[in-house]
């Protein structure tokens, strides 16, 4: 009986210890960079389409064409929303973030606004810049030449004077010039921008020339930007080596990405802040009422950062060695804990998505006094809680030592959002 014992203790060791063989961090790094390869490569595919549809608005605006360019601009949200997850813990994607995916913006930087918005702002110079209408800026004494609209007119433009809000390019500068301001508050309804605003013939706002050579100026932008991180997580690129260079470090930036993600960044600054205040302003894709499913594949994305699992803009499947892997070897319980809270938040940002696709957006979900839907948005919060505290046990169970993880105001210090 003893024998068996000790035989069957001595098999399960060496079981595990052929798992972990087969399962080499080096391995899981690999397929992590391989991931985001294929994630920022399908970023770039429907970029490409978004660029396809505004040529087509640009040159013959209608409805239809508009309709177009903002599903095509959706579309493209989905594979670059899951590669968030690479930003924390490579400070090269981090660094390069902001050209693409920066937010909240003073729109009246692009483009005219409503009255609402106001004429000025103590800390923006820039606030009604309007570079679409103005063919000459002045700012500050400093002359701008904005009379062609080009990338690199937007480039000099991006968080002009130094402010963070003045974004002039990528995904939410497009997304303003398809949709327009979102005017109605916590209401139902997104942006109304109208196709003649395209319309050179049939001008509505004036500058519509102008306005078109802004778009395309944009998403042309966004495609180069896009190519940047597509040629540095290729085999052989600048993220690709700094990720792989070191197992260890490679683990960490995992996790840290995940952990980061999913606490300070999606269910702190991006969910919780406009929950505590009901702000719409507050919400990631604010002028399409598409908040929703941005915030839902971020969370598809931290989950695949640990099963190793992606499905491609082609349907294709992507599966590998994954830090699900290693924690199975180390401590199946905490494997299993971990996929079941990824699974647990999935479920709370579907029921969010849902109840958008139903018809409350997910501006009207954090508005004050609606119960139902503030607490459908704290659930995903509370998901997205949870699981970062079983990501910092992943870190303990993989011995990577002391991991920090980002942190927000509006979780760590709620008072502080008030004041």
């Amino acid at each position: 009986m003893i024998r068996k014992t000790l035989f069957g203790a001595t098999f399960a060791l060496l079981s595990a210890s052929a798992a972990f063989a087969a399962t080499e961090p080096a391995a899981v790094i690999k397929h992590y960079a391989d991931v985001a390869h294929a994630k920022y490569e399908d970023s770039l595919t429907t970029a490409k389409a978004l660029d396809t549809t505004i040529d087509a608005l640009i040159a013959k605006p209608s409805a239809d064409t508009l309709k177009a360019a903002r599903a095509a601009w959706i579309a493209a949200r989905v594979p670059y929303q899951q590669s968030e997850v690479y930003r924390f813990g490579n400070p090269l994607v981090d660094d390069w973030e902001g050209k693409v995916n920066a937010w909240p913006l003073d729109e009246g930087l692009i483009d005219y606004v409503d009255a609402s918005y106001g004429t000025e702002s103590d800390s923006n110079a820039y606030y009604t810049a309007n570079i679409i209408g103005h063919p000459t800026l002045t700012v500050n004494g400093e002359t701008i030449d904005a009379k062609k609209i080009t990338p690199e007119l937007l480039e000099s433009l991006q968080e002009a004077g130094e402010v963070e809000a003045n974004v002039a390019t990528g995904y939410h500068a497009i997304e303003f010039l398809l949709w327009g301001q979102d005017l109605h508050g916590t209401e139902a309804g997104a942006g109304e921008r109208a196709y003649t605003d395209y319309d050179k013939a049939n001008c509505t706002n004036g500058n519509c020339d102008r306005r078109g050579e802004y778009l395309k100026a944009a998403s042309t932008l966004l495609i180069k930007d896009l190519q940047e991180m597509v040629d540095a997580w290729a085999p052989g690129g600048e993220a690709t080596k700094n990720v792989e260079a070191d197992p260890k470090a490679g683990l960490t930036a995992i996790l840290t990405g995940m952990g980061s993600l999913s606490y300070g960044e999606l269910a702190g600054e991006r969910m919780k802040l406009g929950l505590l205040l009901h702000d719409p302003e507050e919400e990631h894709d604010c002028f399409s009422d598409n908040t929703h499913a941005s915030h839902l594949n971020d969370a598809v994305g931290i989950a695949a950062a640990y099963t190793g699992n992606y499905t491609r803009v082609d349907g294709t499947k992507m599966t590998g060695p994954s830090l699900s892997d290693l924690v199975k070897v180390k401590d199946a319980k905490i494997d299993t804990e971990m996929t079941g809270k990824l699974d647990a938040t999935l479920a709370a940002m579907n029921a969010m998505a849902d109840r958008a696709k139903g018809g409350e957006a997910y501006d009207q979900m954090i508005g004050d006094g609606n119960k139902e839907g503030n607490a459908v948005v704290q659930k995903a919060i509370d998901g997205l809680i949870d699981q970062t505290k079983t990501i910092e046990r992943v870190i303990t169970a993989l011995d990577l030592g002391s991991v920090s993880l980002e942190g927000s105001d509006s979780l760590d210090n709620p008072d502080a959002v008030f004041k």
